[in-house]
């Protein structure tokens, strides 16, 4: 009788430790499990070199968001930027995103400088005022080849 409650202790104990590693698994890893507190907007970009689905998204150096998806429009052949922007966070429709990189030779990540418009922007909107990222090696073959 001993054996076998200090066996389903055992097993308890195991049991527990499973879901506690997987939860922080999925915490750690930044995934999601269930739908989270975010809308979805857009943004058209030129040039997103470098920036790729997870990116940061932030707003004064604060996390807002991050980047769920990168694609090409067949159309113009821009690239578009899609966004999980935190609920909390209201953005106006004159919000500019920009590329931008952490540190010299960093991360790429999506810095949104709000406006002031009256009027917000609504999940799956698409913001206009863009600034796409700056490439570096086309600034410095310019300059070399003295077209600058």
């Amino acid at each position: 009788m001993k054996r076998t409650s200090v066996e389903l202790g055992v097993g308890v104990f195991v049991f527990i430790g499973m879901l506690a590693v997987g939860y922080l698994t999925v915490k750690l890893g930044r995934m999601e499990m269930f739908a989270g507190d975010y809308y979805l907007v857009s943004a058209r970009f030129q040039n997103v070199s470098g920036l790729k689905a997870g990116s940061s998204v932030e707003i004064a150096g604060v996390p807002v968001g991050q980047v769920s998806a990168i694609r090409v429009n067949p159309e113009n052949f821009a690239a578009v930027v899609e966004m999980k922007i935190d609920k909390g966070v209201a953005l106006t429709d004159d919000t500019i995103a920009s590329v931008k990189t952490q540190g010299l030779i960093g991360d790429k990540y999506i810095k949104l400088s709000p406006g002031g418009s009256d009027k917000g922007l609504q999940p799956g909107d698409t913001m206009v005022e863009t600034e796409s990222a700056v490439d570096f090696e086309e600034l410095l073959s310019k300059y070399v080849m003295g077209k600058v």
